[in-house]
């Protein structure tokens, strides 16, 4: 695909912090979510080493019993609503639009927003440290432990951080969902879409119909907490229950919201690195959309020892085991991708590899929780604690830093060293699975997950010891990561536009780093694989004009200020009524200056 070097300025060509300030680039939007969710990823990872440190050893004094609750409860927040969804958005924002044959997303204002909302979102919760304390109730901040008599003002700052990272992704989602109805390029139906990209939809409508039922739950919360109602407060007439079913209908489909883009990445990942087509194209398809709607009905498997009766228990028992089966396709289809290729032991394969060993502990361990005995036992122990980590950690993650390999050099023009990258992967392998694989065997004997310290005597020192030893040495690997990033960006941009050689998809057929147009020619598509067709066929990119002239949206500041005064809504609620004036006075002056603005 001919590249545009000479008629429109490269992504990175526009300096300088204003610019980054003011950009409506997708990809530039893309890379701001990367280095926020990483920085954030960091946060989360340092909170979880204050954790397993205070549990290395027996009746440990490292911090303090409240200290502990708000580290474990900021450790689970920072990862899933700061680190892992806003990486996948890093991806979405990015590979969407070039991936679709698109120049930008439908709404790129809109999408700025969605960036600059999130980022005040996180800031807000993380600030809660400073400001009074951190949430301290777990992520899932049950009643009636959330409630006013229990907690201090940390579940405030849980409440409004939440609503406002609420807001971001639903933006982001509707974003996403009508740039890939509306944009794709000619010939590019729904079944010839990559996989990455039906993931990518599948997440934008389980957040668009999932973030409503959060949002009232926590407006609930925030009401009883300082406006005397009681819709969770037992003892006047409320129902701490209504909470579990209220969060859970959002926080089932959010563990797929957090899975399927690392399902979405290795599919194209294990092609390229395996020399043939992806194995049963129709079928993964339709697995990850049956995902996405089995996931509504599994929720209560959550509260199986909550007393829901027992034909609730033989139903969400039964569609917990259903839903193992779309997983299942999906594993089996990646493996029959690689049987029989021409397998590159890249570090992205490796990663992409791992994702199916590990994501497939997690997925039997949760297939036993799908058994109401079983679960009665282990419920709240550590052996949940291990089954969340080899999906979260084994799955999403690895499969993140699987993409990040994969797609490095075609964001930056150059490639992540090779021997630092197997050299983090075997860190982060080696070190997942010490930490995370022993509290199986502390679940079953009993040690309950939300336990700030232990008696000497109870057969659980060695096990917490090696799981101790284990979060080091991932954050070794992570230290070598950082190490790697910055010294390939040192080296100069040489990377080609199919920088592996052989890819598929039409990422690959513009430069590394694309322009900022993506596209001289928007390309016409013929196959699910693209290039490969091409490249079979014959067919050689449209040249571009002579004098190409493409309109792009111009930058603009207005989406930072909207996202500043939804901040300052948020901090009034937790403050003063007259900052949240103010921020509704922001809010109100953007959204008219934001209609006005010129788009040429």
């Amino acid at each position: 695909m001919a590249t545009a070097a000479g008629t429109m300025p490269a992504v990175g060509s526009h300096t300088g912090l204003w610019s980054w300030l003011t950009t409506v680039d997708h990809k530039r939007i893309g890379t701001l979510y990367g280095v926020t969710a990483v920085l954030f990823f960091m946060l989360g990872g340092l909170e979880a080493l204050a954790v397993r440190t205070q549990l290395a050893v027996p009746n440990a004094t490292v911090i303090e019993a409240g200290r502990f609750n708000q580290f474990f409860t900021m450790h689970a927040l920072t990862m899933i609503f700061l680190a892992v969804m806003p990486l996948g958005a890093a991806f979405f924002n990015w590979f969407v639009p070039l991936m679709i044959g698109a120049r930008d997303v439908a709404f790129p204002r809109l999408n700025a927003l969605s960036y600059w909302v999130f980022l005040g979102g996180g800031l807000l919760l993380v600030s809660s440290f400073i400001f009074g304390g951190a949430p301290d109730a777990g992520w899932f901040a049950y009643a009636p432990l959330s409630g006013k008599t229990y907690a201090g003002s940390g579940m405030d700052f849980y409440v409004i951080g939440l609503l406002t990272l609420g807001l971001s992704s639903l933006i982001a989602a509707l974003n996403f969902a009508v740039t890939i109805i509306n944009m794709r390029a000619p010939g590019m139906t729904m079944m010839r879409l990559p996989v990455f990209i039906w993931m990518t939809i599948v997440v934008a409508f389980l957040l668009i119909l999932s973030l409503p039922v959060l949002t009232v739950a926590l407006v609930q919360m925030l009401f009883d907490r300082n406006f005397e109602t009681n819709f969770f407060v037992a003892t006047n007439g409320g129902d701490p229950i209504l909470w579990q079913h209220l969060f859970w209908v959002f926080g089932h489909p959010e563990v797929y919201v957090l899975i399927l883009p690392s399902f979405g990445i290795i599919s194209e990942v294990l092609p390229v690195f395996s020399r043939k087509p992806l194995f049963g194209y129709t079928a993964i398809v339709f697995a990850g959309v049956s995902i996405g709607v089995l996931g509504w009905a599994v929720w209560s498997h959550h509260m199986f020892t909550t007393g829901l009766g027992t034909v609730p228990q033989i139903v969400f028992s039964a569609s917990t085991m259903a839903i193992a089966v779309p997983t299942g396709v999906k594993i089996f289809n990646w493996l029959a991708t690689m049987y029989g290729g021409n397998i590159r032991f890249t570090t992205a394969m490796y990663f992409a590899v791992s994702v199916i060993v590990l994501f497939t502990i997690g997925g039997i361990t949760g297939v036993m929780h799908a058994v109401v005995p079983v679960d009665t036992q282990q419920q709240d122990t550590y052996f949940i604690v291990a089954h969340l980590h080899y999906v979260l950690f084994g799955g999403a993650i690895m499969g993140i830093f699987s993409g990040i390999y994969y797609w490095f050099p075609k964001m930056t023009g150059r490639f992540l060293g090779e021997g630092l990258g197997k050299l983090q992967f075997w860190l982060f392998f080696i070190g997942m699975n010490l930490t995370f694989f022993p509290m199986h065997f502390l679940g079953v004997s009993g040690m309950p997950r939300r336990i700030y310290t232990y008696d000497a005597g109870l057969g659980w020192e060695m096990w917490n010891m090696v799981a101790t030893i284990g979060s080091y040495i991932i954050a070794v690997g992570m230290l070598a990561f950082v190490w790697n990033f910055f010294k390939s960006m040192r080296k100069p941009a040489t990377a080609a536009d199919d920088a592996w050689g052989m890819g598929a998809t039409l990422e690959w057929a513009t430069s590394s780093p694309p322009p900022e147009h993506d596209f001289d020619v928007i390309p016409a598509v013929h196959d699910r694989d693209p290039l490969w067709y091409n490249r079979d066929h014959g067919i050689t990119p449209e040249p571009a004009p002579a004098h190409l002239h493409i309109h792009m949206p111009p930058p603009s500041y207005y989406p930072l200020v909207m996202a500043g005064g939804v901040l300052m809504l948020g901090v009034g609620v937790l403050s003063h009524l007259a900052v949240t004036a103010l921020g509704v006075v922001i809010i109100l002056y953007s959204a008219w200056a934001w209609i006005l603005e010129p788009t040429d």
